[in-house]
């Protein structure tokens, strides 16, 4: 697939509609498809005639997360201080960048939504999950203590958090309704629709009242410490690299290709 297809921007109904274009490999994250994100999120941030963001995936998986055959270099020629200055640009300022759009934006979320995938869709206002969604961050099996935008434990409280951190197992989307993560759990087969009728129920709403409520309340969470934790919690992300750079001479301890490889055949 061309390079300049790995994601889709269409605005519709004062709605921009960015897609993840990868359906082959489960919408995994080259560097290249989060520049070209960034750019869809800052086209949307731009125009004048969009109110609403919507986020989504085409094929069965919202994202199987970072795509690691593109994501170093050779071995042998990795350091610890290339991985903090492009994990800096492309997994945390990009993430609160797209966090502090002041425009809301919605992630439509189906199928596996594995590490990076969180990456895409914490930093949305409200998340829209099929019923057959299921979140995940196993990275710690990596020898990683989480993605490097630690919104586990806001989005899910300390204890959910630790679980999920601790065995790798997925939350689904009910349990993700529970917690508070999810704002709604559809049918599958009405993900869409019903995330542009929410859509564009919000566009009609005065777009300075929009900004305003969404600036009031992404404050209200700094006020509590939200955006010092991410930071800090980034440079403890960034310890787990130079770990297994020590230890076996490779940013991470564990490959998952075969578990992404499962989940892209299913």
């Amino acid at each position: 697939m061309d390079q300049k297809d790995q994601i889709l921007y269409e605005v519709t109904d004062r709605v921009a509609v960015i897609t993840l274009n990868r359906p082959h490999v489960a919408n995994a994250q080259t560097m290249g498809l989060l520049d070209d994100l960034d750019a869809a999120w800052s086209r949307a941030a731009a125009d004048e005639d969009v109110r609403v963001i919507v986020l989504k995936g085409n094929g069965k998986h919202f994202s199987a997360g970072h795509d690691l055959k593109d994501r170093w270099p050779d071995p042998g020629t990795i350091t610890l201080e290339w991985i903090y200055s492009a994990e800096t640009r492309r997994y945390l300022e990009y993430t609160l960048r797209w966090r502090n759009v002041p425009k809301p934006s919605i992630a439509a979320v189906q199928g596996k939504c594995i590490a990076g995938g969180l990456m895409l869709c914490w930093p949305c206002d409200l998340i829209v999950a099929a019923e057959n969604a299921e979140f995940s961050d196993p990275v710690v099996h990596m020898g990683i203590g989480g993605v490097e935008y630690h919104g586990h434990t806001w989005e899910l409280g300390p204890r959910k958090a630790k679980e999920i951190l601790f065995t790798g197992r997925a939350v689904t989307a009910e349990e993700a309704e529970k917690a508070g993560m999810v704002n709604r759990v559809v049918p599958l087969e009405e993900l869409d629709a019903s995330t542009m009728e929410l859509a564009r129920q919000i566009s009609r709403m005065p777009s300075f009242g929009l900004r305003q409520a969404k600036r009031a309340v992404n404050q209200t969470l700094d006020v509590q410490g939200f955006y010092a934790a991410v930071q800090s919690v980034f440079d403890i992300h960034e310890t787990g690299h130079g770990n297994a750079l020590s230890v076996g001479g490779y940013p991470i301890l564990t490959q998952l290709e075969d578990m992404k490889d499962k989940i892209r055949n299913q």
